[in-house]
């Protein structure tokens, strides 16, 4: 009889790891999370330009962050992707993977090769690069399916050096100069950053490995997922509203303000995945979407984790859309020698 009664004690039983990193040696890692919009969708006629993100930069810059990740695919990862079409679907790497094929032109690298070039380049890179080796950096990176970290190099160039030569030819340059332009934070917030700051990449973290679910019925399952969302739209139309309204008047520092706060995270996600959980189809499409969505970001957080292995006490920013946040925020603060960083208290409040 006692036997039956200790059994389930022992069945629920947990390890406690939250007091592991107690008598850690090492220093401890900040990572701040900051929630984002995509540039690119906010509503037409939206002021993002330069002038109007300074005051994020800014804000962003007193964190000092010595490590910045952002939502991309990594040159690996593509790469993968690439060479394993009956696994993954060749219009995921079309839509997230980036064209390396006038970079691979220009310098006669593919992937693997100039992915291994840019490590040995990185290992070897004085404190103070000359502008060939930036410009060879920049070449690198762009052959190896990581742009973003191309133009941080770009950016650290005086303009009388933003020039073809040393792997950049005329294409790469037009390139670069068109994504100095482009609607995108992974450009115009980290990689603006990261060159403001002296740092020599970005570090891409986003995995659409887990997109390869088997679907029986991807309209079915489409509609089903899209239905839950309609249902649940109202609750947050409010708040949508506002957040267009602060794009279109140009008030960035406050749209994001806006968005990571929590009470605007826990409704979010509320009317995506929380709806979606309802759906009754009986094949349970909603379940699927947010399995999805959760393998995405356990491997995301991942990829982030993987950018500190090696430098404990460095301070992570990591630029990722406002819906995966809570997420990271959860994922990430289980890790040892890892604390999480309030984003309100880096990013002020309204007035401050």
């Amino acid at each position: 009889m006692w036997l039956a009664l200790i059994v389930p004690c022992i069945a629920q039983a947990q390890v406690d790891l939250s007091q592991l990193d107690a008598e850690m040696a090492a220093p401890r890692t900040q990572v701040l999370v900051l929630g984002s919009v995509h540039l690119s969708q906010l509503p037409a006629g939206s002021d993002i330009s330069a002038a109007r993100l300074q005051p994020l930069l800014d804000r962003l810059a007193s964190y000092r962050p010595t490590i910045i990740t952002t939502e991309d695919l990594s040159g690996e990862t593509c790469d993968l992707m690439r060479r394993h079409p009956a696994v993954y679907l060749p219009e995921d790497t079309t839509t997230y993977c980036p064209d390396t094929g006038e970079a691979a032109r220009a310098t006669g690298l593919d992937v693997p090769t100039a992915l291994g070039q840019v490590r040995a380049a990185l290992r070897s890179l004085p404190s103070a690069p000359t502008p060939a080796q930036r410009r060879h950096l920049a070449a690198l990176f762009l052959a190896s399916g990581e742009p973003s970290s191309a133009l941080v190099q770009w950016l650290q160039l005086a303009p009388a050096e933003q020039r073809s030569g040393d792997g950049l030819d005329a294409a790469l340059v037009a390139r670069l100069r068109t994504m100095e332009q482009r609607p995108n934070e992974s450009y115009q917030i980290a990689a603006r950053l990261a060159a403001r700051l002296g740092l020599q990449r970005i570090h891409p973290a986003d995995d659409h490995t887990g997109d390869n679910a088997e679907v029986d019925d991807p309209a079915a399952y489409g509609n089903a997922v899209q239905a839950a969302w309609e249902r649940a739209a109202p609750r947050a139309r409010a708040m949508r509203e506002h957040e267009d309204q602060l794009a279109s008047q140009g008030k960035l520092l406050e749209l994001y303000r806006a968005i990571n706060l929590p009470a605007s995270q826990q409704l979010a996600i509320a009317v995506d995945f929380r709806a979606a959980l309802s759906d009754t189809s009986p094949q349970h499409y909603g379940y699927s979407y947010v399995s999805g969505w959760e393998i995405r970001n356990l491997r995301m957080v991942s990829n982030v984790r993987s950018s500190f292995a090696d430098r404990p006490g460095a301070r992570v920013l990591a630029v990722v859309g406002a819906t995966h946040k809570p997420w990271f925020d959860n994922f990430l603060g289980q890790l040892q020698g890892v604390d999480i960083v309030d984003a309100e208290k880096v990013l002020g409040t309204d007035g401050k």
